[in-house]
């Protein structure tokens, strides 16, 4: 069948292989999909529209199923790809607010490299917490932490964050009723389970995640010989860079950038280049004891 399948790709033309590959990207990632969507993102009309999704239909007759009540395609539980999406790749695109799934057939190679990755999260768990997000679902999970090893969990997930190290997912946890973060490589047997979710479960509700910290970074006090190098790094006005990130994500952040924020200024080490001026706003962060020099407070 795969050979099949290959035979009928290598045929098409590159538009044709664009067209089935959003149609392909859209079910995968978001769960559904209208034919009006691909007549506004291509610019075809609506015949030339429903010969995509029957010829899509065709070479996947299993992927996805058709609600005439609200006039949408559903993927379907029997749903295989018929594109290879590349994990990173697609992290990419989904926090960039790309979907049309071109990394699969593009033909052009970019002289780009990226970090090497120590790991890579199960293209099947992003896809269906992607899913759950757009639809707003609750997904039942098994979830292997470090203190307590693995258990059973439901989570209301609502954003998937890079924090520098790895991939996780901002989500509310129903066993310990709060927000935090899960890395994505240790949830297994992912699901969503058709319940009901409420207010306080919703991304709106995550304080850590709505509010903006402003963090003042100046070049390091002792460990810099000339500032200004470090002010013209960052593009400093006036030796000092003011970001705005989310509380969720400062301590992330903080050590992903080596701030050093320990009250003096006093790790050691060439890594750290910059220090945070305004430590105060650190104590409003619930994961500020990851940021480098902040368990000497």
């Amino acid at each position: 069948m795969s050979e099949i399948l290959n035979e009928s790709l290598l045929e098409m033309s590159f538009a044709q292989k664009q067209r089935l590959a959003y149609i392909d990207f859209t079910l995968y990632f978001t769960g559904m999909m209208t034919r009006s969507e691909i007549v506004q993102h291509f610019e075809l009309g609506l015949a030339a529209a429903t010969r995509d999704i029957n010829l899509y239909k065709s070479l996947k007759p299993h992927n996805m199923r058709y609600d005439n009540a609200v006039k949408k395609y559903f993927i379907a539980p029997e749903f295989t790809p018929l594109f290879a999406h590349d994990a990173h790749k697609t992290l990419i695109k989904l926090a960039h607010q790309i979907s049309d799934g071109s990394d699969v057939i593009g033909e052009v190679e970019f002289p780009v490299e990226k970090p090497s990755n120590l790991n890579t999260p199960n293209i099947d768990v992003i896809a269906t917490l992607s899913q759950a997000m757009v639809q707003h679902k609750v997904v039942s999970v098994i979830y292997t932490s470090l203190s307590s090893g693995s258990g059973a969990r439901e989570l209301v997930p609502h954003s998937i964050v890079d924090n520098g190290q790895r991939w996780h997912v901002r989500a509310f946890d129903r066993k310990s009723q709060s927000f935090r973060d899960f890395v994505l490589t240790r949830l297994s047997q992912v699901s969503i389970i058709e319940d009901e979710t409420v207010y306080a479960e919703e991304q709106a509700a995550d304080e850590q995640w709505q509010t903006l910290l402003p963090l003042t970074l100046i070049p390091h006090s002792k460990n810099i010989s000339h500032p200004t190098a470090i002010e013209l790094d960052f593009g400093m006005t006036d030796g000092k860079l003011i970001v705005h990130v989310r509380k969720a994500m400062a301590g992330y952040l903080l050590r992903r950038w080596n701030v050093d924020c320990s009250p003096h200024a006093s790790l050691k080490g060439a890594e750290y280049q910059l220090q945070l001026a305004n430590l105060e706003v650190l104590d409003e962060a619930d994961n500020r004891t990851i940021a480098p020099g902040y368990h000497l407070h």
